[in-house]
């Protein structure tokens, strides 16, 4: 079962999220971050899979600060609307949409204990950065992050275990960003995949279903223990 929720974040704002709810007995939460490109049908298929398996899952709307209902496909103008909107976001004042995320994360720990937070491109960065700063999330798993081999990012310290996805033949994150990332963060999991930007998506041409099945996989494998 899915439906729209409406959470508030600390400064009142209130913000849209997709919910499916888990079958069978719940084992925890797991909130889905989205990409430049909404919460749209590839996003809630994601947390339609996370439910598939227990989990209850959320994808909260990241750009609704800046546009509400957002959900774009992947043309090069969806592309570009999808980064411009982005950068909306990144220029909030702090702590901007990471609010929005805490107040997605103390909804799963209220409803179904623990919580873990995975996130795609955009939404890997922002689940890194919340994987630093953010209070009662258990495991965090963010997918080809994009900005997460920057300095500034790479500098940041995680407070639970993470489990990073990255991919060989992606053109936005150089495998040298990669292995600095490796190297300062030795607690974190880091896969890399003979795949390129944004393999998990089946709604892309860069879509690489080998990769994304065996992401998927260590994905389950690691929140398991965590928040079962």
């Amino acid at each position: 079962m899915t439906n729209m929720i409406e959470l508030t974040a600390t400064d009142g704002f209130v913000f849209p999220v997709y919910q499916a709810l888990a079958h069978g007995p719940v084992k925890g939460a797991v909130v889905v971050v989205q990409e430049i490109f909404g919460v749209n049908a590839h996003i809630r298929a994601v947390a339609d899979g996370f439910a598939a398996q227990g989990y209850l899952a959320l994808a909260p709307s990241t750009f609704h600060r800046v546009k509400p209902a957002v959900e774009l496909a992947y043309t090069p103008e969806d592309i570009a609307a999808g980064v411009a909107l982005k950068a909306q976001v990144e220029a909030l004042p702090p702590p901007g949409v990471l609010q929005d995320l805490q107040a997605t994360v103390d909804h799963g720990v209220a409803a179904a204990g623990k919580v873990g937070m995975i996130g795609y491109c955009w939404g890997g960065l922002l689940t890194w950065r919340v994987a630093c700063q953010l209070r009662q999330v258990t495991a965090a798993v963010p997918y080809y992050g994009g900005g997460m081999t920057q300095a500034a990012e790479i500098a940041r310290v995680p407070k639970i275990p993470v489990l990073a996805h990255f991919a060989s033949h992606d053109l936005s994150i150089p495998l040298e960003g990669v292995a600095v990332f490796k190297a300062a963060q030795p607690h974190v999991e880091v896969h890399l995949y003979d795949a390129s930007h944004g393999f998990n998506c089946d709604h892309r041409a860069a879509y690489n279903a080998p990769a994304a099945a065996l992401a998927r996989e260590r994905t389950l494998d690691f929140f398991a223990p965590l928040l079962n």
